[in-house]
């Protein structure tokens, strides 16, 4: 057994937690990118007049942006993404690659429904939020995973003509869960 797997065994895993909420600010770099992303969408549904098929496909690659746009936001929040010694770290990773595993649904709703794509876009999106509750002992993942699932669809029934909404709702939510993780990073 080396020196790290035995300083590792004598943290708990609340404090291992704890340590990467301090240290990554509940994610707070990932999720203003994600709402700026989603503005960026809004953008693309309501301002083009483009085939739901194609702006579907301008919304995976807009999308894009979100990992560059992270990466500058860390540097300005001075977040870690690699935190050293915490074999906890990759588990925030694996979560985000969680959702990987429902774009075969994605690529149904493009080919077969191109008009509820966004929706289905922003189930995933909000849903895969729902364990980064546990990873940061932080509620306002959760809410904020159950409001985008749930709202989505709700706009998808009632607003189906204007389905621009939905990427406007996804991306102010999302500005909400950023607000609200500002203010208990203070906290933290």
């Amino acid at each position: 057994m080396n020196m790290e797997s035995v300083n590792n065994s004598n943290r708990t895993l609340e404090s291992l937690k704890q340590e990467i909420r301090v240290k990554a600010k509940l994610g707070i770099d990932f999720i203003l990118a994600a709402s700026v992303a989603w503005f960026g969408i809004f953008i693309i549904w309501r301002y083009t007049s483009f085939s739901s098929y194609d702006k579907s496909v301008l919304t995976f690659i807009f999308g894009a942006i979100l990992l560059p746009l992270a990466a500058t936001l860390s540097k300005l929040f001075k977040t870690e993404w690699k935190i050293k010694d915490n074999p906890l770290q990759p588990l925030g990773l694996w979560l985000n690659f969680a959702q990987l595993i429902y774009f075969p649904f994605l690529i149904f709703a493009l080919v077969k429904t191109p008009d509820y794509f966004i929706m289905a876009y922003a189930i995933i999106t909000g849903a895969h939020l729902f364990p980064y509750a546990w990873f940061y002992n932080e509620p306002g993942y959760s809410v904020a995973a159950i409001i985008i699932s749930v709202g989505s669809v709700v706009l998808a029934l009632t607003a189906s003509a204007e389905i621009f909404y939905i990427p406007l709702f996804t991306a102010s939510a999302l500005l909400l869960l950023a607000i609200w993780i500002l203010f208990n990073n203070r906290r933290v």
